[in-house]
């Protein structure tokens, strides 16, 4: 019989207690804001694999201003080898045109070592619109273009690698969607659609937590990472569900 352990590292808890400790000292009121999550799977028996995944996001927002700093990672190793290994950081500067309408510039860094794409950045400015804003509802979608950078990689005899730089410019769409379920329940779903002449990327992101204790929480999440152009015998397509401890602060 396969012998399963789910185990939610303890490094959570230090670094959730870390921040407790930063974030007394500012006021409850101050700009700054932010999550930290971790989640770590074991498998043993006739299969042996672990799972680590970790995010942090972190927020400044004062009057018109709002700006974000995200990082994820994410590895996977099954019987001694490493078989996923992806990186994501982000930043995105936002500033009130009006209480619905923004003006918006990001950076986008994403590395994934089993995709065809060794590294893709992203850099974008554009038009956001808040369409729902209520207690319980947000809904932003935004448009906007910019420039690709991707180091393309393939395998035109087995044991050869190739990789090809491409430049180009894209354009983008997005919408981030959030509800309130409950007092301690949250859904929430980020999609974002970044086209250019040689390839078009298609991130999407979807959460859902339920509050344990305080300001700790449990998440589920699920992340699909599509590249419409890929290299000969690589899937177009990357999927990440992963079960975490989230702080916010």
């Amino acid at each position: 019989m396969n012998k399963i352990h789910l185990q939610i590292i303890a490094l959570t808890a230090v670094t959730a207690c870390i921040s407790v400790q930063a974030a007394a000292g500012e006021e409850a009121e101050g700009p700054w804001s932010g999550k930290i999550a971790a989640g770590y799977l074991a498998v043993n028996g006739n299969t042996e694999s672990t799972t680590f995944t970790g995010n942090v996001e972190v927020n400044w927002d004062r009057d018109r201003w709002h700006h974000q700093l995200l990082g994820t990672a994410l590895g996977k190793s099954e019987n001694g080898g490493t078989t996923a290994e992806a990186y994501k950081a982000a930043y995105k500067g936002k500033f009130d045109l009006s209480n619905r309408t923004y003006i918006f510039g990001s950076l986008d860094y994403n590395k994934d070592r089993f995709s065809s794409y060794d590294k893709q950045i992203f850099e974008t400015v554009g038009l956001g619109q808040r369409i729902i804003k209520t207690d319980r509802q947000e809904l932003n979608v935004e448009i906007g273009g910019g420039a690709t950078q991707s180091t393309l990689i393939e395998e035109p005899v087995p044991g050869t690698t190739v990789k090809t730089d491409v430049n180009e410019a894209n354009y983008r769409v997005s919408a981030d969607y959030k509800w309130k379920i409950s007092d301690n329940a949250t859904f929430s779903e980020k999609i974002s659609v970044l086209s250019g002449s040689s390839n078009t990327y298609t991130e999407s992101v979807t959460a859902l937590s339920a509050g344990i204790i305080g300001a700790l929480s449990t998440v589920l999440g699920y992340t699909i990472k599509h590249n419409s152009d890929v290299a000969p015998g690589k899937d177009k397509s990357d999927t990440f569900a992963s079960i975490s401890l989230e702080y916010v602060f």
